[in-house]
Formats: structure tokens, C-alpha cells, sequence
């Protein structure tokens, strides 16, 4: 870290066991996410803009209950102060008792799982249109592009090609025929340039209570149920938010709990005795490594926008 500024540096201590790897992991966008980078040495990077500026942060375990960060950049003091909630220390699951079976095995297998919220509505919400309706390969591959083009330099010693996502302006701004070459095809650009245009309103969201603020991201053109929910669960921390219309999740809780595939509505049946705690069975099963689904053949080619 010789040769830098740290601006801004803390320490957040639990009451019991902590696993912010599992905390953070929803926050990336694959394997080779710009914002969002694990180099192999126990640390993780993540890139932000937030009010205050952009920011690099880099986290690391303290101790078994403690995770340490240290932040640069104009966001590094505000990043700090939302580290807590971002590390799931505001996540309440005091009412959560687990009767399924299979339920109540994942979350003795990983009782310290926490569910964190960034409170950026906007940097939940773009990359979630991005994925909509496409193999997530694809939709990583698009926002990769679109941030390593538009986002700006992370600041501080940041692992190389880390970049800080767009801001709302940039967002606005983007050509059609960027997003064209990102594979992003025009009704999902739309949407994101429409939610670009009414930041302000949206990071508004972050203290309303989640489902109400689900239900107000439903009203924008080009965002419905399952948009709503992936931005809810990261933006929010919303432990309730079910990911409906998503390929995987119906049937990864159809195997694990029944040993057969459902469609989103056995899913909701299934998961209706665990509310207000859906989303946090669903991310329960796939922390503990209990969720199964079986092996599918090879994932089609890129399916670009040209072809269509």
C-alpha cells in the first residue's frame, strides 16, 4: 500500500462468527467484474460511487467476528460509515426459525450468514436490467464492457483493470450503438437510461420499507418482479426479496426441497411458510452448499443482438 494515501480505515466487530465473503459475494457480477475483484490472498476489492465521490475499498477478516477495511478516494469516509450494513450488521433474523428440514440443515451449517445492503438503488438496479432475460455469461460480459469503457480509475493501489461504475450521467449518455456493441439489446438500454434519468428519486428508495420500494421500482418501464427483487436484496439487504421469473432459483429450490423441479409458482408455495424470510432460505441453500440442481449439458453461445 507504499505510495498511497489511505483515506479512511475501520474495523467492524460482531457478536458472533462473520462471513463477509458470503455478505458480498451477491455484489459481484463475475468473475471478472471491474468493481468487484477477489486477487486470492483472503482480500476483496469492490469500487463504488457514491455521494461523496468514488471510492476503493479493500476487505479483509480482522478475526473470526471482525472484517477490516481500508478505503481511498472522495467516498472512502462515507464507504466506512456504511460498512456495517454493508457487512450485515443491520440484518435481523431474530424471527427466522427454519422448520424445513433441509432449510434448518443450511442454516445450522452457516448460522452466520448476513445479508448486507449497499443502500445505491441505481448500482443495484443497472447491472439486474442488464441481466434481465439473458445467460448470466452474457450479461457479465455486458457490463464488464460498458463500466471498463464508462466508469472512471478506481483510486488507491486497486488491482489492475478495476474501474468505479458509471455515473447516473454517464449512464444517460451512453450511445445506442455502445450498448448495441455490448450485446445489450435496445429495449433493456432503454431501461437503463430511463432509470439513469431518475437517480435522485430512486436513491430516495433506500429508506422506504423494502416492499414498498419494490413495488415503486415495479412503475418503471423496462423493471418488473424479478429486476425489483435482485435490486432489492443488495440495495436493501431485503431478506424476503424472491427472485420470480429467474431461471435457476425455481428449480434449484424444487431439487434441493423436493427432489424435482418447480415453476415460480410451486416455488412461492414452497417458500410462502418461510416469509419474510424467502430470499434468505434461497441464499441459505446456496452458501451451505446444500441447493442442487442437476448438471445441465454445455451453455449456449452468446446469442447476439444482431441476430435476433
Amino acid at each position: 500500500m507504499q505510495g498511497y494515501r489511505v483515506q479512511s480505515a475501520r474495523t467492524v466487530t460482531f457478536p458472533g462468527a462473520a462471513s463477509f465473503g458470503h455478505t458480498l459475494a451477491p455484489l459481484r457480477r463475475g468473475p471478472r467484474d471491474p468493481c468487484f475483484r477477489m486477487p486470492g490472498d483472503g482480500a476483496i476489492w469492490r469500487t463504488s460511487l457514491l455521494p461523496t465521490g468514488p471510492v476503493t475499498a479493500r476487505i479483509t477478516r480482522a478475526a473470526a467476528n471482525a472484517a477490516h477495511c481500508v478505503a481511498w478516494g472522495g467516498g472512502a469516509e462515507q464507504f466506512v460509515e456504511m460498512l456495517p450494513a454493508l457487512l450485515g450488521a443491520d440484518d435481523d433474523a431474530s424471527n427466522f426459525v427454519p422448520r424445513d428440514p433441509t432449510v434448518a440443515a443450511a442454516h445450522q451449517r452457516v448460522p452466520h450468514l448476513r445479508l448486507g445492503r449497499t443502500g445505491l438503488v441505481l448500482e443495484a438496479l443497472i447491472p439486474a436490467i442488464i441481466e434481465q432475460r439473458v445467460p448470466g455469461a452474457d450479461a457479465f460480459r455486458s457490463w464488464r464492457l460498458l463500466v471498463s469503457k464508462y466508469g472512471t480509475p478506481a483510486p488507491g493501489p486497486a488491482p489492475d483493470g478495476m474501474r468505479v461504475p458509471p455515473s447516473a450521467e454517464a449512464w444517460r449518455h451512453i450511445p445506442s450503438w455502445e450498448f448495441h456493441r455490448a450485446n445489450v439489446d435496445p429495449r433493456r438500454a432503454h431501461a437503463v437510461v430511463g432509470c439513469a434519468r431518475r437517480a435522485s428519486s430512486l436513491e430516495r428508495l433506500a429508506s422506504r420499507p423494502a416492499e414498498q420500494a419494490r413495488q415503486a421500482l415495479m412503475s418503471l418501464p423496462g423493471v418488473g418482479e424479478w429486476t425489483a427483487a435482485e435490486t432489492a436484496q443488495r440495495a436493501f439487504g431485503d431478506p424476503d426479496a424472491v427472485s420470480v421469473g429467474d431461471y435457476h432459483v425455481p428449480k434449484m429450490i424444487g431439487w434441493t426441497l423436493l427432489g424435482r423441479p418447480v415453476d415460480d409458482a410451486a416455488m412461492l408455495e414452497l417458500l410462502e411458510p418461510m416469509r419474510p424470510h424467502r430470499h434468505r432460505v434461497v441464499r441459505l441453500l446456496e452458501a451451505s452448499g446444500l441447493a442442487y440442481e442437476p448438471r445441465r449439458g454445455a451453455r449456449l453461445p452468446v446469442q447476439h443482438i444482431s441476430e435476433l
